[in-house]
C-alpha cells in the first residue's frame, strides 16, 4: 500500500517532535534536580558552617573560663562573655532563616535555643572568682555535659542535612542515569529520521520530475490529438455536407423520374407496379428527411465563444411556438408557460433545442384527450440540484426546465435510451421520424456544460428536464 508524502512527513514530523519533548523534559529534570542539588550542597554548607561557628565560639568561651580560673589573669576574658554570646546568637538567627523551611531543624533549633541559654547561664557564672576546688569542680562537670548536650543536638542537625542531601543525590543519580540513554536515543532517532526524511524526499522529488516529465509529454500529444481531433471534425463536417449534398441529387432524380413514370405511364402500369412506385417514392422522402437530419445533427452544438450571447429564454419560446403553430392546431394543442430568465448560449441552438422538444409532445400527443403542454423553471445554485453538472461549478447559478405534456408517455426504462441516436420505441407506421431529434436535443444541452433528462409515465405523459447554467463560464471553440 502506497503511502502519501504528506502522511510519511506528519508521521515523522510527530516522532521528531515526541522525542524532542522527552528529550527536553528529561533535560529539565536533570537540571532541575542538578540545581536542587547544588542548591541543598550550599544550603548544608551553610547550616554545617554556622553549626560549627556556634560550636567553636562556645569552646573558645568554656577555655577562656578555664584560662581566667587557673591562671586568674583577667586578660582570657577578654573578650568577655556578653560579647561573645551576641556573636553566638546573630550565627543562631542565621541559622534560624536558613533552615526556615524545615519545621524538623526548626524544633531542634528551638531545644538548641535551650541549651544555649543554659550554657551562657554557665559561662556568665564561670566569669565570677571561685571559692573552693569543689564549686570548680562542678561547674566545669556541668559545662561538659552541656557542651555534650549540644554537640549531640548539632550532630543531629547535620544529620538531617545530609540526610536530605544524600535523598538529592540519589534522585540526580537516577536522573543522570536516565538522560544519557534518552539524549542518546533521541539523538540517534533525530538522525534516523533526517536520513529517512532526505530519502523519502529525494524519492518523493524524483518521482515528482517524472510525473511531471510524462505529463508534459501526455500534453504534449493531447494538444496534437485536438489539433487531429480538430481537423478530423472539420473533415467530417465538410464530408457530412457534401455527402448530404451529393446524396440529395440521385434522390432528386429517383424522385423525378418517378413522377415522370406515373404522369406518363400511370394508366398502363399494372396495380402492382403503381404500388411499388408509391413505396419507392416513400422510401426517397423518408430517405430526403433521414439525410437533412443528420446533417442537422453533426452542426447541432457546434458552438463558438463569438455565438455565446444573452438570450431570452421567454422570447425565443414565443418564436418556437410561433413556427409550430400550424402543428399546434391540427393537434389542438396549449402550451401555458411561466417566465424564463436571460441564458448565455447559442441562440440557434437554443431555438433547436426547444422546437425539437415541442415537435417531439406534439407528436406524441395522446389521441383521446387534447395536448397540453407545461413549462416551468427554477433558478437553483449547482449545489441545490439533486445532480450537479460540475463539482466544481457547485456554487454557479443553474436554470432548471421542465417541459411537461399529457400524451401517451413512455416506459421509464426507457429514459437514457429514447436521447440516443436512432433509437426509436414505435414503429415507423404508428410514428413518423428519424429517432434523431431528441439526439440533438442532448448534444446541444451538452455543449452548453447542461444536463437533460426525462422521466416517462405510460399512458399519462412525459417531463423533460433541462438544466442549463445561466453563465457559460466554460467556453469553448469547438464542441
Amino acid at each position: 500500500m502506497h503511502i502519501p508524502v504528506q502522511k510519511k512527513v506528519r508521521f515523522g514530523f510527530f516522532i521528531a517532535c515526541t522525542v524532542v519533548i522527552a528529550a527536553s523534559i528529561c533535560s529539565y529534570l536533570v537540571t532541575k534536580n542538578l540545581l536542587d542539588n547544588a542548591k541543598w550542597l550550599n544550603h548544608t554548607i551553610e547550616v554545617s558552617k554556622r553549626l560549627e561557628v556556634i560550636t567553636r565560639q562556645l569552646k573558645d568561651a568554656e577555655a577562656a573560663i578555664r584560662g581566667y580560673n587557673i591562671t586568674k589573669d583577667a586578660s582570657f576574658l577578654q573578650p568577655d562573655m556578653q560579647q561573645r554570646s551576641i556573636k553566638i546568637a546573630e550565627e543562631y538567627l542565621i541559622l534560624r532563616r536558613i533552615t526556615a523551611d524545615n519545621p524538623q531543624q526548626q524544633l531542634h533549633l528551638d531545644t538548641l535555643k535551650l541549651l544555649l541559654d543554659n550554657k551562657y547561664r554557665q559561662l556568665m557564672e564561670g566569669e565570677q572568682p571561685k571559692t573552693s576546688l569543689q564549686r570548680d569542680t562542678s561547674a566545669v562537670q556541668q559545662g561538659e555535659k552541656s557542651m555534650s548536650k549540644i554537640d549531640r543536638k548539632v550532630q543531629d542537625m547535620m544529620l538531617i542535612e545530609e540526610a536530605h542531601l544524600h535523598e538529592k543525590s540519589e534522585l540526580y543519580k537516577f536522573f543522570s542515569a536516565i538522560w544519557v540513554p534518552v539524549i542518546f536515543i533521541s539523538s540517534l532517532v533525530a538522525i534516523l529520521i533526517g536520513i529517512y526524511s532526505y530519502v523519502t524526499l529525494t524519492r518523493e522529488f524524483r518521482l515528482q520530475l517524472h510525473i511531471e516529465t510524462r505529463l508534459k509529454s501526455y500534453q504534449r500529444n493531447l494538444q496534437q490529438n485536438i489539433i487531429l481531433l480538430n481537423k478530423s471534425n472539420e473533415e467530417l463536417e465538410q464530408f457530412a455536407y457534401v455527402a448530404s449534398h451529393d446524396l440529395q441529387e440521385p434522390l432528386r432524380k429517383i424522385s423525378t423520374f418517378s413522377d415522370r413514370l406515373q404522369m406518363k405511364y400511370g394508366e398502363q402500369l399494372p396495380p402492382e407496379a403503381s404500388e411499388m412506385i408509391n413505396r419507392m417514392v416513400g422510401a426517397v422522402s423518408r430517405m430526403r428527411v433521414l439525410i437533412n437530419d443528420l446533417l442537422l445533427f453533426s452542426r447541432a452544438g457546434r458552438i463558438t465563444p463569438e455565438s455565446i450571447t444573452k438570450v431570452d429564454m421567454s422570447s425565443l419560446l414565443q418564436e418556437v411556438t410561433s413556427d409550430l403553430e400550424v402543428s399546434l392546431q391540427e393537434h389542438n394543442a396549449s402550451i401555458t408557460a411561466g417566465p424564463l430568465p436571460v441564458i448565455e448560449g447559442s441562440a440557434t441552438s437554443f431555438h433547436q433545442l426547444f422546437q425539437n422538444m415541442l415537435a417531439n409532445a406534439i407528436k406524441f400527443a395522446h389521441p383521446d384527450r387534447q395536448l397540453v403542454i407545461n413549462i416551468t423553471n427554477q433558478v437553483l445554485k449547482g449545489k441545490e440540484i439533486d445532480l450537479i453538472i460540475e463539482e466544481n461549478r457547485a456554487e454557479d447559478t443553474f436554470c432548471r426546465i421542465y417541459i411537461e405534456d399529457n400524451g401517451i408517455g413512455f416506459d421509464p426504462v426507457h429514459a437514457e435510451r429514447i436521447f440516443q441516436l436512432f433509437q426509436r420505441l414505435h414503429g415507423m407506421s404508428e410514428y413518423s421520424g428519424t429517432g434523431i431529434g431528441l439526439a440533438i436535443c442532448k448534444k446541444i444541452v451538452d455543449s452548453h456544460h447542461g444536463q437533460i433528462m426525462a422521466y416517462g409515465y405510460p399512458g399519462k405523459g412525459a417531463t423533460f428536464v433541462v438544466i442549463l447554467p445561466l453563465i457559460q463560464t466554460h467556453q469553448n471553440d469547438s464542441n
